[in-house]
């Protein structure tokens, strides 16, 4: 069996049971073009790949509270694993918001990273999320949150419990302003991320092939008596039960973000890509964003 680094160094990764170059992979947005499956991608690439282009987009600043508070270890000390976090990612914490303009509508946009403790949450996520908000606020322009996280992070115990309080609170405050709120669900978004921020969105938007839900399927299943469906949890059985609005390709998600701000804002444009079927099977209300 190959070592880590040995895997590490191969020009190939596996998806759908095969070898695919990585090559292939990344230059189509991390999406493998012989099944389309939609590997995890990280905030900056989002950024960069699908929605403004390099250096195209200004960073939103904010806090960075003092996290061991508890003492934390288990395995390794917290500390440790911020810091391993930290240069895995690139970023400060597991958040990265910024503001920037999807073709001509100004936008901010707050997405997890996955390489920071698995895009958990705590003080300093939270601070990104309302930092960004209020941007959003004071610029009277939409805010776009892009999921991809294991919940909250139980190395801060309940101080990071509290977070999924705080961010709905400034979520519910730029509702107050009127200002659309959409949520996008990428691989996977679960835990307490999938319990407090992202299901009040005024309209919630997922990729393809994406994991929605709170609790692991094993654990659902052992609180049930009765078999789970097979593609329990899957963002497909989640629109099927009225948790999604629409699920659409990694390479769609430009235009249709862009087009469903159009309808929310009544901006003027040309809805190629967006059918009235699609209006009415979400059920926007153009009236208000929320």
């Amino acid at each position: 069996m190959a070592t880590k680094a040995e895997q590490m160094a191969s020009p190939y990764m596996s998806c759908h049971g095969s070898p695919v170059l990585k090559k292939n992979i990344y230059d189509n947005d991390f999406v493998c073009p012989e099944c389309n499956f939609h590997h995890k991608m990280e905030p900056r690439d989002y950024y960069e790949r699908i929605f403004f282009g390099k250096n195209n987009y200004t960073k939103i600043n904010h806090g960075i509270p003092y996290e061991d508070v508890l003492g934390w270890e288990d395995t390794k000390k917290y500390t440790d694993r911020l810091k391993q976090a930290k240069k895995l990612s690139g970023l400060e914490c597991g958040i990265l918001s910024v503001e920037g303009k999807i073709k001509n509508i100004e936008v901010v946009m707050s997405c997890q990273s996955w390489s920071f403790i698995a895009g958990s949450i705590s003080m300093p996520e939270s601070e990104s999320v309302l930092a960004a908000v209020q941007r959003a606020i004071e610029k009277k322009v939409p805010y776009i949150f892009i999921a991809k996280s294991s919940g909250m992070r139980m190395m801060t115990n309940n101080l990071s419990l509290i977070q999924m309080s705080r961010m709905t609170m400034a979520i519910n405050e730029l509702k107050r302003n009127n200002l659309p709120f959409i949520s996008i669900i990428t691989n996977p978004t679960t835990g307490g991320t999938s319990a407090s921020i992202v299901p009040i969105a005024d309209i919630i938007v997922s990729e393809k092939n994406a994991v929605y839900g709170f609790a692991g399927k094993k654990i659902v299943q052992n609180s049930s008596s009765e078999p789970l469906p097979e593609d329990f949890q899957s963002s497909e059985w989640a629109q099927k039960n009225g948790q999604i609005d629409k699920i659409v390709d990694r390479k769609e998600l430009k235009d249709t973000i862009y087009n469903l701000l159009s309808i929310l804002l009544k901006r003027d444009s040309n809805l190629n890509s967006l059918k009235n079927d699609d209006v009415s099977e979400i059920n926007i209300k153009i009236e208000k964003a929320s």
